[in-house]
């Protein structure tokens, strides 16, 4: 009697090209991408073309300027602060609760929900950074411009309202900011001298 060869059972490899391709996906999908972050922030609407050849006059007292060097030192006003101080610092500027003749003007306004309250509604803060400022410095800066703010709203929140700022309607949200507008001037970055 005679034997017959078996044949070896081939591996179908088509199939293993749709594994490969299933893997792949698999694995785009289920890993994580980094992803950029940034600040949060809304640009100013465009200059009317009127009004881009009007130079705006400013008291000196209504300006502070928040210099960042190429060694990321900070000159708030005529003084070198630490990142630490300088959230304090815009806060007494802002607010000026002493009417303080060398820190920005009071004026009177109505305000809804509050009445007639003196305010620094012409006040400005002007951060530069030098071409050579880490981006970290100038990220730190900005963050502490922006608490200076926040928390000057969610006291007078807490104090008129009982509640923080962000927990406000949008009508009572609406008379804080009147009370503490956010005026952050940036300019273009400058070469103050070479980093060390």
């Amino acid at each position: 009697m005679a034997r017959r060869k078996r044949k070896a059972p081939s591996i179908n490899s088509s199939s293993s090209a749709d594994i490969a391709f299933m893997l792949l996906i698999f694995f785009l999908i289920t890993t994580s991408m980094d992803t950029d972050r940034g600040l949060a922030r809304r640009l100013p609407p465009p200059v009317p073309k009127e009004q881009k050849d009007q130079d705006v006059d400013i008291k000196k007292r209504n300006l502070l300027l928040v210099l960042i060097n190429s060694n990321n030192q900070i000159l708030c006003g005529d003084q070198y602060v630490d990142i630490k101080q300088l959230k304090d610092l815009v806060k007494e500027f802002v607010q000026n609760p002493f009417n303080d003749e060398h820190k920005p003007e009071k004026v009177e306004e109505d305000v809804p929900f509050f009445g007639k309250v003196m305010i620094t509604k012409n006040h400005i803060i002007s951060l530069q950074n030098d071409r050579g400022t880490e981006y970290q410095a100038y990220i730190d800066v900005q963050n502490e411009l922006a608490r200076a703010y926040n928390e000057l709203r969610n006291e007078i929140s807490k104090e008129k309202f009982g509640k923080l700022f962000e927990a406000l309607t949008e009508e009572q949200q609406d008379a804080v900011i009147k009370i503490y507008p956010q005026k952050i001037s940036e300019a273009e970055p400058k070469n103050y001298g070479d980093k060390k």
